[in-house]
């Protein structure tokens, strides 16, 4: 039994042929995932996004049989070990993180909201007070600080 008799050929693929590669690519995710490390995903960055976006759409091209699928899975290999790379080069360096990554943004300092800010980075009242709610804090003036983080979360520091 060859390979192409499991999987099928690229482009015309059977019912079973289309979940043997549908089998071999979630385990190949799970593999992939574990040796990237639990990192890989952990904080939803921008190039996080990105990159599981990138990897779905291929490896779906790859499950239905429209794209060759051992040359779908070392290209996805390929685009994990970049986004690897770019995790560690980015936990080393303060400047390439805040290129790839983007900077936290100080929404509110003792209270005080700068309006200009929420609205360049779209943030609602609504979602300021629901981040203010998550952090145990009534008002705005409970504040000490408030920060739009690199991933999009709201952080919120208490008044001590």
């Amino acid at each position: 039994m060859t390979l192409e008799t499991i999987f099928g050929p690229t482009g015309n693929v059977t019912w079973a042929q289309e979940c043997a590669r549908a089998a071999l690519i979630f385990f190949y995710g799970l593999v992939l995932v574990r040796i990237a490390g639990r990192r890989v995903f952990g904080h939803w960055t921008a190039v996080d996004i990105i990159v599981a976006i990138v990897t779905g759409s291929t490896l779906s091209r790859a499950l239905t049989g429209n794209a060759d699928l051992f040359g779908t899975l070392a290209a996805t290999t390929l685009l994990m070990a970049l986004h690897w790379a770019t995790a560690h080069v980015s936990a080393r360096s303060a400047f390439f993180s805040r290129l790839v990554e983007g900077p936290p943004v100080q929404l509110s300092e003792h209270g005080l909201v700068d309006p200009a800010t929420l609205r360049r980075h779209a943030i609602s009242p609504a979602t300021l007070e629901q981040a203010l709610r998550g952090a145990g804090v009534e008002t705005v003036t409970g504040a000490r600080l408030i920060v739009l983080e690199p991933s999009g979360k709201i952080s919120v520091l208490k008044k001590t």
